[in-house]
């Protein structure tokens, strides 16, 4: 779980792919802004909430094969693992969930959890300790994405029906977070995993079915069109307020804002380019909210291209871009120029200094002892993300001025992380967007900056800086994981751009949302927590 092998990284973060294509930033479609309601909008006297998705989750929410972005919407509110993240805080914290109560050994290697009692799975089937071991076994053996954060276990043992103890094979400070973070070992049914096991450990069932004991339960699951929600009358908490939750996928950004317009949908939670967040920012007619996320627009340059493969030039490089004007055209309402390199909410001010003064004097310098071939450059973005696209642009132009010749071009996710197991066609640079699975400054950096890591697209990597995660994965030290940032912005491969809020836009009748966030879960929302009024 602590150490995932290469491969297993490479694949978990092809998963991520979609988080990051499909939901990280912008939206699909006309970038048109239809205006919002010019009228008050009554709440549904159904008690049925109408959101939607703009692309399709991609994958079936199944909390052991899902590893994308907007589908957390389906599986955060049907699934709940042993510890979450508190909801309607700035800064992650990790909360009880189906286990009350922890404690950890001396050498953070045995943890033992005490389990929450009269919950029930949506089967019936009372949830008992022997449901832990069965859902770790079942994340190991479907062996998709998240299998990562289950690897490290060496044993998991009940004692009684409401005690039990895993045990890991190395000391980390991080698997806490594992159990809290969104994608993290989800609790499913002993029974219904053997009842519908098929010959797959049910992934077949869990395509159109789940087997959770979140607040709803899932109604409907028809991949590309409609998904649909219901909430489950048995649930241990705070009963949901609207008994259903309809989602149907409307791929295009201006319908989307339309039907909101209209009334037909209760809020958007995600995906709004840039001209649209600026008109409903003026719009007193709804409800927006700009809410801390640990989202980040990160820039990655590449050292093994004829630009990039001087150190010296690629910190040019990062000197010559211009945060403030690039948050102001592209960002602006809806995050703040990033000033560590860790994405925001992971260290607290001053850790991880980017220290990047704005200079483009030193790269028009680097680039007048360039070779001509390395004068011309390709700015690469996410084909899926027009939010980027602008950002680019705005590089390109920025780097023109310093004598670069700079093309812009788009990628598919699929390219982008193919780069991860063959680099050979990659850009100069790359502006995308993503988001740790977890709060602790590892995860980021870990996936992001080590060998071969999930989100290494570029293949940059210093042995310093591998070292220095490796200790702070064990000590936790956040001196140690803030130098680990210092040197990685020193390597000069890369630069975080923006810290980008999560911008949701509601009908004035939905109550909640701020305390319905999650900061460690973009696009989503934990839906128990909303009501009308």
């Amino acid at each position: 779980m602590i150490r995932p092998t290469r491969a297993r990284l490479a694949v978990a973060a092809a998963a991520v792919a979609v988080a990051v294509g499909l939901t990280a930033c912008g939206g699909s479609g006309s970038s048109s802004t239809p205006a919002g309601p010019s009228s008050a909008v009554a709440a549904p006297k159904d008690k049925t909430l109408h959101l939607s998705f703009l692309q399709d989750p991609g994958q079936p929410p199944d909390p052991d094969v899902f590893y994308a972005g907007q589908g957390l919407l389906l599986t955060t509110n049907l699934y709940e693992g042993l510890l979450a993240y508190k909801p309607g805080t700035a800064k992650p914290e990790i909360a009880p969930a189906l286990a009350t109560k922890w404690t950890v050994s001396p050498d953070k290697k045995t943890y033992t959890f005490t389990l929450r009692e009269g919950v029930t799975f949506h089967d019936g089937t009372p949830f008992t300790a022997a449901a832990v071991k069965v859902s770790f076994d079942r994340r190991t053996a479907v062996n998709q994405g998240p299998a990562y954060m289950v690897t490290d276990v060496a044993s998991v043992t009940a004692k009684g029906d409401y005690e039990v103890t895993v045990t890991l094979k190395n000391p980390t400070t991080i698997f806490l977070d594992y159990m809290a973070s969104a994608y993290g070992p989800k609790m499913m049914s002993p029974t219904a995993l053997t009842a519908n096991a098929g010959s797959d450990h049910a992934q077949t069932y869990l395509q159109t079915h789940d087997l959770g004991t979140g607040p709803y339960t899932l109604t409907d699951a028809k991949i590309g069109s409609h998904y649909a929600l219901k909430a489950y009358d048995k649930y241990w908490g705070t009963k949901p307020y609207f008994t259903d939750v309809d989602l149907p996928v409307i791929t295009d950004s201006s319908s989307q804002q339309l039907q909101f317009g209209k009334g037909q949908l209760a809020a958007i939670l995600h995906d709004l380019p840039a001209s649209a967040v600026a008109s409903y920012l003026k719009n007193p007619a709804i409800k927006s909210y700009a809410l801390p996320t640990l989202m980040s627009d990160y820039l990655y340059v590449n050292p093994n291209t004829p630009f990039g493969k001087d150190k010296a030039v690629r910190q040019a490089l990062l000197k010559a871009i211009d945060t403030q004007s690039i948050f102001k055209q592209a960002y602006a309402g809806r995050g703040k120029v990033a000033t560590a390199i860790y994405p925001a909410n992971q260290v607290a001010p001053g850790e991880a200094a980017q220290n990047v003064t704005f200079d483009p004097a030193a790269l028009k310098a680097a680039v007048a002892t360039l070779p001509a071939e390395a004068k011309t450059i390709t700015i690469g973005y996410d084909s899926v993300s027009p939010d980027n696209q602008i950002v680019t642009n705005l590089m390109s132009a920025q780097l023109s001025a310093a004598g670069l010749t700079a093309k812009v071009q788009s990628y598919t996710t699929s390219q982008i992380f193919g780069w991860i197991g063959d680099p050979k066609g990659a850009p100069d640079m790359l502006a995308t967007l993503a988001w740790p699975d977890a709060a602790p400054t590892y995860t980021w950096g870990h996936i992001s900056w080590d060998p071969e890591a999930g989100l290494n697209y570029l293949h940059c990597s210093d042995p310093g800086v591998t070292k220095l995660l490796a200790d702070g994965l064990v000590t936790g030290d956040a001196k140690t994981m803030s130098d680990a940032g210092t040197a990685a912005v020193a390597t000069g491969c890369w630069l975080n751009l923006v810290d980008q809020d999560d911008f949701v836009v509601a009908q004035p009748w939905l109550k909640g949302v701020e305390q319905a966030h999650v900061v460690t879960q973009p696009n989503s929302l934990s839906l128990a927590a909303l009501s009308a009024g």
